[in-house]
């Protein structure tokens, strides 16, 4: 019988060697692999913030001050956060064209990356109310008979019954909310603009916001029919019925005089 020229390996050596290969590959891969999603996630935020400071420099610091504190011109933003400058920069009131009672709305001059640059630069001088995601303004899951009952009890004493609009005290206004994207109203109620008070989440559920939102759409969306007749701005029933009342009462004594004076005319003749 031959001699054996190798000795026998051991049953586990095969399994050994795997193991080591399998190390060595997870190592190899450890060393090349990017940078995980969190660390990736904070570059980009860092360089959202950087390019929001550039852009804020030109645009905004001449009101606000070279690090958001105020001047005399414009207000801090410290803690305002990024809902503030969504809603502000978006619907164009800043940068504000002219100094007044009230800044109106105007086409904005930013792109919405821009916009979000702007944002988390303001939101790095202090925490404020976080931009809103599409899933808080979906009218997905929302009560428009419950969000007519909050926005009458809450905002129709400025904006009226339907959102139209009105006017206030010293130059100042109400905006309709007509056109208004479902975002800028629920930032609108998160950050208080100009003369509105804001309402947290602590006074008003995200919620409830979302169901006023559903009541505007309803009311003023794309889609909204109209009975017809004059709506006198959506002031409401009581202010419309009492204006048919009035005007209409006094339009038949006008017919009724206008007729007694034509057949006393008639008889002399």
């Amino acid at each position: 019988m031959k001699k054996l020229s190798a000795r026998r390996r051991h049953p586990l050596a095969a399994v050994v060697v795997l193991l080591l290969a399998l190390a060595a590959t997870g190592g190899l891969y450890a060393a090349f692999a990017p940078a995980d999603k969190a660390q990736a996630d904070e570059t980009a935020q860092s360089l959202a913030i950087d390019e929001g400071k550039k852009l804020y420099s030109v645009g905004c610091a001449s009101c606000h001050g070279t690090g958001g504190q105020g001047t005399s011109d414009g207000p801090s933003l410290v803690g305002v956060g990024s809902a503030a400058v969504d809603f502000q920069v978006g619907t164009g009131r800043m940068p504000a064209q002219q100094p007044g009672a009230q800044v109106p709305r105007k086409k904005n001059i930013y792109s919405q990356a821009e916009i979000d640059q702007l944002a988390a630069y303001v939101a790095s001088l202090g925490a404020g109310p976080v931009t809103p995601t599409e899933k808080d303004y979906s009218a997905n899951g929302a009560d428009i008979a419950k969000g007519g009952d909050l926005f009458r009890t809450n905002c129709a004493q400025c904006h009226n019954f339907t959102g139209e609009g009105g006017a206030l005290t010293h130059g100042k206004f109400a905006p309709s909310l007509e056109g208004v994207a479902p975002k800028h109203i629920y930032e609108a109620m998160q950050t208080g603009p100009q003369n509105m008070p804001s309402f947290p989440d602590t006074t008003m559920t995200k919620q409830n916001k979302k169901d006023i939102i559903a009541y505007l759409d309803a009311v003023n969306g794309d889609e909204t029919e109209s009975p017809g007749g004059l709506k006198l701005g959506g002031l409401g029933p009581v202010s419309e019925g009492l204006f048919a009342w009035i005007f209409g009462l006094g339009g038949l004594i006008a017919v009724a005089i206008w007729v007694a004076a034509r057949t006393a005319k008639a008889k002399k003749s």
